[in-house]
């Protein structure tokens, strides 16, 4: 399938391209959406890619897009199909790990700023001591 900008726009009765008129948005169903995926994955030549995606009027943009869509299950119909259904349970426990990693993150955090916040305070104390020092030792 070729479009064209000519069949993207409304014409006249006359068949001449009225002023004014603006070219229709294409929409894609998920089905449309996962077919073009699977075969824009399937080809390992980028010349070939780059004639697919003329071909359907896409840009790489739209590949990705569609990509990370399905990767993260943002459109049902393009997220990877599981063999098995997981079990609420199996959710739930997936949902705590993703959040013991994160808490275990800011928590690493955490430890590195305390640590360097207190190399600081002994830093200073230390600046601290030897002004008072010096200036005991003045006349």
């Amino acid at each position: 399938m070729t479009m064209t900008t000519a069949a993207l726009l409304g014409h006249a009765q006359n068949g001449q391209v009225r002023e004014g008129d603006r070219p229709r948005r294409r929409t894609f169903t998920a089905q449309y959406k996962l077919g073009i995926l699977e075969e824009y994955e399937g080809l390992t030549d980028p010349g070939a890619k780059g004639a697919l995606l003329r071909r359907e009027g896409l840009y790489s943009s739209h590949i990705v897009e569609w990509r990370r869509a399905r990767e993260v299950g943002a459109l049902r119909e393009l997220a990877p199909k599981s063999r098995r259904r997981r079990s609420a349970t199996q959710v739930e426990l997936d949902r705590a790990n993703r959040k013991i990693d994160r808490l275990e993150g800011e928590l690493a955090k955490h430890r590195l700023a305390l640590e360097i916040q207190g190399k600081a305070s002994e830093l200073l104390e230390r600046l601290l001591a030897e002004s008072t020092e010096e200036q005991r030792q003045q006349p």
